[in-house]
């Protein structure tokens, strides 16, 4: 039985391509001399509000798969990619801290688009408030 079974699947299989005609040739790339050299990284800004977390979740696995320390310059951003490096600069007077990305979050905010680390928080001096008006750039290279 299992002869005949291979032998009928065998038959229905084609055996070859029917098509004659020749694939159309490609045309080769081509360069564009709107552009010369390298293109320039872009840097992007946001604006809204910035929150810290710190020791409730120290230890804890982060998005990118390492473990939160608060004492570290790093934050949570919903979009921008790990690794990420950003100035938070607080607008009412200007003072600013580095953060790596390194977690997902603020969540359940729409005006919030950043959770720093204890630490970030505290060279922001954004500890007591708690919630503080930011600008962030997007630096375009890791420091």
């Amino acid at each position: 039985m299992a002869v005949a079974t291979v032998v009928a699947f065998a038959a229905c299989m084609p055996v070859g391509c029917a098509h004659t005609e020749a694939l159309p040739q490609r045309e080769p790339a081509y360069e564009t001399a709107a552009v010369k050299g390298e293109p320039q990284p872009r840097a992007e800004a946001q604006v809204g509000y910035a929150t810290w977390y710190g020791a409730a979740l120290a230890g804890h696995h982060t998005a990118d798969g390492g473990r939160f320390d608060p004492s570290k310059m790093t934050a949570a951003h919903l979009t921008l990619p790990f690794g990420t490096w950003v100035d938070v600069v607080r607008v009412d007077n200007g003072a600013s801290v580095r953060v790596r990305i390194t977690d997902r979050g603020p969540w359940g905010h729409p005006d919030r688009i950043i959770d720093l680390s204890r630490e970030a928080a505290r060279e922001l001096g954004t500890l007591k408030m708690g919630v503080v008006r930011v600008k962030l750039v997007v630096l375009p290279a890791a420091p």
